[in-house]
């Protein structure tokens, strides 16, 4: 950096030195009336770029004055290296030389960064092709290169810029990397802690000397500002447990000389522990003095809790804002009496003004519409600041599954007094995947398999599922698609198209075929903003052909080698959790019921389910899944197997092979059943080495469930459960979930599958 400094400070005096030579010349000059202005040494410049920058035309009178602009205009173009003024009788000769122009930029050694985006930032700081070459620049761009590379610890990087004229005067720029090895924290030491464990405080942080998960978290590789925000973390850890004196006094990184370790050293001082005292609201709260109360978290008695006082001001300062009072102030003042170890609390408030929100902007959708995020909102622009609908409309946003983060900023207008602007902030994730396969085998030959799911179709917030499988045993083409917005209102559209072949691949004459064929139309319609009711119709149409599966035969006997049903369908679900793909808080309720009202097959089948979400803290989620079905035939007619609820593996009863419990066939095939029950328990937290990356969670189950049969009677005991791990990652193809189960309760017979794994949602 300095020798780039040095190499500017020179250049300048050059630049000033050739001003003032070129001046020196000019006062030489005796004034004279200009007949002609020529300009000698241009390659790539135009010639009326000279004319329109120089006071100087022809027919004037040129003198010394005129004589300094002109170089000193001409210099402050930027595009040449030397400028002198000759005269000819009374013609002027502006010569000049231009400086070259940028041929090509080019990176040599790069690894650790992706070309065209370090391209594209020299270009925004006026270094690419075409341009002036401006070693200034180019030095800055060197230092700037070394310093992305401390910022990902690669301290030994080394960075050489090499500039290679060519022929007509242009240069070829070319930044020669050594990117070297990572540095990486070796020592992490927190010096002056009493009251917790050193390898407690630790535990706090995202940083830290490495594990086994290293590779994927990158969190033994120093960085200031995680360090910052891990630093933020010890300080909140200490103020949440009543120690009002906590400071850092000072933070150590030493690098060694080979620059691959570093050496972290926090230096702490604890202080005593307080215990709250009282507390007592002291301004003006709009006359709700008994409602703002009830918001108080802080409790007499308890120790002090930074948390605490933070979760108060919060709630107070949104309570405002549900009024319009945008800029209101809560000041926590503390009265401290350290001979007693007590603190009291005095929570000031000033509303301040209303305000209402001038305009609102969307940003970091790089796929996604703007409409798609806009139509969620409920805090309008040109309308009074509502902190209710802001906070409901990034909820509704985040429950969109589209993005993994949503953050909303509120900013001042400058020059008014009563305006605000708000900026939803989003991060993408992958939505969609495609899948692509083919198979060969003696029996089915050649068989080919496609699928394609995208929950935001060219960002349109729209579903579209296509599945195509050519394989003898299970033929199928499906097409699938949702409009959450058919209407402007909010009232949903899907479509499911479907045509379906199973049979065995035995050979014998005793084989089976069952062909089912069918569509059906939803609409879901929201009442509420939690709140939705769906409503659809279907037909299906299914064709047996003799065969030896039980099932089957049970069902032909019933209804038929062919048989239709018109189902209709009417749900309602109510989602109230704070995330649809990572949620660690709220409830989420689901009711449906399909009324088989007209055809051959007659039929009652219903479902209820309820999930709950409870934070334990920042870290550990407890999550709580309910799920009951019951089905009936109608018309005199028994539950028609083809609509049999079934129980066992991811997503009811892990541990047990997947739909294998419940009645069974004499051959011990599962039989399914028209009653259910699962429930489900999780906790749910960080992967060891992983710190607090949400995309990459540890979890503990415990399942039970079953499914019985139309007369069999419901009975706990018959129950299966099991219990065991999991990991669960938002993957690029969606959220996958492995698990290790090992049952608790099972019944002879039962099948059994210890390692299980799917891509899906929760449970």
């Amino acid at each position: 950096m300095i020798q780039a400094l040095q190499g500017f400070r020179f250049r300048s005096i050059v630049l000033l030195v050739t001003a003032w030579m070129a001046c020196t010349l000019s006062l030489a000059i005796e004034p004279f009336v200009i007949k002609e202005i020529r300009v000698e040494g241009l390659q790539r410049v135009e010639p009326g770029t000279v004319f329109a920058s120089i006071p100087l035309r022809v027919n004037e009178t040129f003198n010394d004055e005129k004589g300094s602009a002109a170089i000193r205009s001409l210099f402050g173009l930027g595009l040449f290296k030397d400028v002198r003024l000759e005269v000819e009788g009374a013609v002027l000769i502006v010569v000049v030389e231009e400086r070259p122009s940028v041929a090509e930029v080019d990176f040599v050694g790069i690894k650790e960064f992706d070309k065209d985006v370090l391209r594209k930032a020299l270009r925004e700081s006026g270094l690419y092709e075409g341009q002036p070459f401006d070693r200034a620049l180019a030095d800055k761009a060197e230092q700037e290169l070394k310093r992305q590379y401390i910022n990902r610890s690669l301290y030994g990087a080394q960075v050489l810029t090499t500039v290679t004229p060519i022929e007509r005067n242009r240069v070829n720029l070319t930044f020669t990397v050594t990117e070297g090895q990572v540095a990486k924290i070796k020592e992490m030491r927190i010096v002056g802690a009493q009251a917790f464990k050193e390898s407690e405080l630790r535990d706090l942080f995202d940083l830290d000397t490495g594990g086994w998960l290293s590779w994927y978290t990158k969190s033994d590789r120093y960085s200031r500002l995680k360090l910052n925000a891990d630093l933020e973390k010890l300080r909140s850890h200490y103020l949440a447990r009543g120690y009002v004196d906590f400071r850092i006094d000072s933070t150590q990184v030493a690098i060694s000389p080979d620059k691959q370790q570093i050496s972290v050293t926090i230096n702490i001082t604890e202080g005593q522990r307080f215990v709250v005292s009282g507390v007592r609201l002291e301004g003006n709260y709009l006359g709700r003095e008994q409602e703002f109360k009830t918001l108080v978290t802080i409790k007499p008695g308890q120790p002090y809790n930074a948390d605490h006082v933070a979760q108060t001001t919060k709630a107070f300062t949104e309570y405002f804002g549900s009024f319009g009072y945008a800029f209101a102030r809560v000041e926590p003042q503390l009265e401290i009496d350290r001979s007693n170890s007590r603190v009291a609390f005095v929570l000031q408030a000033e509303p301040a003004r209303r305000a209402y929100v001038r305009r609102i902007n969307v940003a970091g959708n790089t796929r996604t519409r703007d409409e798609v995020v806009r139509r969620e909102f409920r805090q309008f622009e040109s309308s009074w600041y509502d902190s209710d609908k802001i906070r409901l409309s990034r909820e509704r946003v985040d429950r969109l599954g589209f993005f993994t983060q949503v953050e909303v900023e509120t900013q001042d207008v400058p020059g008014t007094q009563d305006q605000v602007d708000l900026t939803f902030t989003v991060s993408e994730k992958p939505t969609g995947n495609l899948q692509i396969g083919a198979g060969y085998s003696s029996a089915e030959s050649i068989s080919v398999m496609a699928g394609i799911r995208q929950e935001n179709v060219f960002g349109s917030g729209n579903y579209l599922g296509f599945e195509v499988n050519t394989s003898k045993s299970n033929r199928q083409l499906v097409l699938s698609t949702v409009d959450p917005y058919f209407t402007a209102d909010g009232i949903s559209r899907a479509f499911d198209i479907y045509s379906r072949t199973n049979r065995p691949l035995t050979g014998e004459a005793t084989d089976y075929t069952l062909k089912t064929q069918g569509a059906s139309v939803r609409f879901g319609v929201p009442f509420t903003e939690s709140d939705t009711v769906f409503i659809g119709v279907g037909a299906e149409d299914w064709t047996i052909s003799p065969g030896t599966n039980p099932g089957l035969v049970d069902f032909t006997k019933n209804y038929g080698s062919k048989a239709q049903s018109f189902p209709i369908t009417l749900g309602w679900q109510r989602d109230e959790r704070d995330s649809a793909l990572v949620p660690t808080k709220g409830w989420y309720q689901r009711a449906s019921g399909d009324w088989g009202a007209a055809g051959d097959v007659r039929y009652l089948r219903a479902v209820y389910q309820l999930q709950n979400y409870i934070p334990l803290n920042r870290q550990f989620t407890v999550g709580l899944n309910g799920e009951v079905g019951w089905g009936q035939g109608l018309s005199g007619q028994s539950f028609p197997v083809l609509k049999n609820f079934y129980s066992g593996g991811l997503g009811s009863v892990r541990g047990f092979e997947q739909g294998s419990l419940g009645p069974r066939y004499a051959n011990g095939a599962a039989r399914g059943g028209s009653k259910k029950i699962t429930l489900n328990g999780e906790l749910i937290a960080p992967f060891p080495g992983a710190g607090n990356d949400r995309t990459l969670r540890l979890f503990g189950f415990v399942d039970a469930g079953t499914v019985y049969g139309p007369d069999d009677p419901v009975r706990l005991q018959d129950l299966r459960a099991s219990t065991g791990v999991g990991v669960s990652w938002i993957s690029p193809v969606g959220p996958l979930r492995l698990a290790l189960a090992k049952p608790l309760r099972r019944e002879a017979g039962d099948r059994i599958q210890a390692f299980q794994f799917q891509i899906g949602t929760a449970f």
